[in-house]
């Protein structure tokens, strides 16, 4: 067997320094007299991978200092008990984001729920106004998973202007966001990390293995394990594996880990990937969210 010699993008070490770095600004606000920032977490039903993703944002939101608020709904809840549970929330000064943890079961209408959190709680950026907003380059908040591809890639100096990039999975949660991003002339991290040339690849894309072929930076967001071999990648390419697919062998990502890494540059594992980035870009949001509503209340 070759020996890989992809360069390993660690996920987790690069989520521990920013939520060292969220714990120490968080720290600094409340000492100003700014409102101890706090999260609210609507889980509806029992799925387990839903519950565990809650309870790891719980533990994320005490290890920086702020407050978790966990309301759990049984699986028969309501799409209009929902919505007086988010009305309420939203009027709650006390709550500065709101995670609607998804997915939602059958019969909830996904949309309308998460188009009711009020635009300046939506810590996921989900909303339609922070859509439009990212989409004119000036947003509110930076969708979680995107924004983590985004701070693996800058702080490991990947740099994106000028470079194809080419994102396979068109989600409103990974793949359109992420795309809408690159190609602004400045995504919050800097000219170099931004103004990339994209291509959204998706099902009805012909011939994946031509495009992946011309991608400087490959960003697998399509949720089918292996998809992506080593064979289909342009020597030298980074690979970002945002893709969480859970088989007989374990959990494993959207591209073949070990081929990917014979032709590669540098890559992300899975798990230990693109997964701690979202949590901690959570964080960033709820705090961010709570110094929007709070403003000239810390001094």
């Amino acid at each position: 067997m070759e020996t890989a010699t992809a360069r390993i993008l660690d996920g987790k070490a690069t989520a521990k320094q920013i939520r060292a770095e969220i714990q120490s600004e968080t720290t600094d606000w409340i000492a100003a007299g700014g409102p101890v920032p706090t999260l609210a977490a609507v889980l509806v039903g029992d799925d387990p991978a839903s519950q565990v993703y809650v309870q790891n944002k719980e533990r994320a939101c005490q290890q920086t200092g702020m407050q978790s608020r966990l309301v759990r709904l049984p699986s028969e809840t309501s799409t209009d008990e929902l919505l007086d549970l988010l009305a309420e929330l939203n009027e709650d000064a006390s709550v500065s984001g709101i995670l609607v943890q998804l997915p939602l079961p059958a019969g909830v209408d996904t949309q309308q729920v998460l188009d009711a959190v009020n635009p300046e709680k939506d810590v996921d950026a989900f909303a339609p106004e922070n859509v439009g907003l990212l989409v004119q380059g000036r947003p509110r908040f930076l969708p979680c998973t995107p924004h983590g591809v985004l701070q693996i890639l800058w702080r490991h100096q990947v740099t994106l202007a000028g470079k194809h990039v080419v994102i396979v999975g068109r989600s409103e949660i990974v793949g359109k966001p992420l795309a809408n991003m690159l190609v602004q002339r400045d995504a919050g991290l800097g000219v170099d990390f931004a103004n990339a040339t994209v291509t959204v690849c998706h099902s009805r894309s012909e011939n994946l293995t031509a495009h992946l072929q011309q991608a400087d930076v490959v960003v697998a967001a399509v949720g089918q394990p292996k998809m992506i071999t080593g064979q289909m990648l342009k020597p030298g390419a980074v690979v970002i594996d945002v893709g969480i697919n859970r088989v007989e062998q374990g959990l494993v990502g959207d591209v073949d880990f070990d081929s990917a890494c014979q032709t590669a540059s540098a890559i992300t594992p899975v798990p230990g990937g693109v997964g701690p980035l979202t949590i901690a870009m959570l964080l960033r949001n709820t705090l961010t969210a709570c110094q929007l509503q709070h403003r000239g209340q810390s001094s």
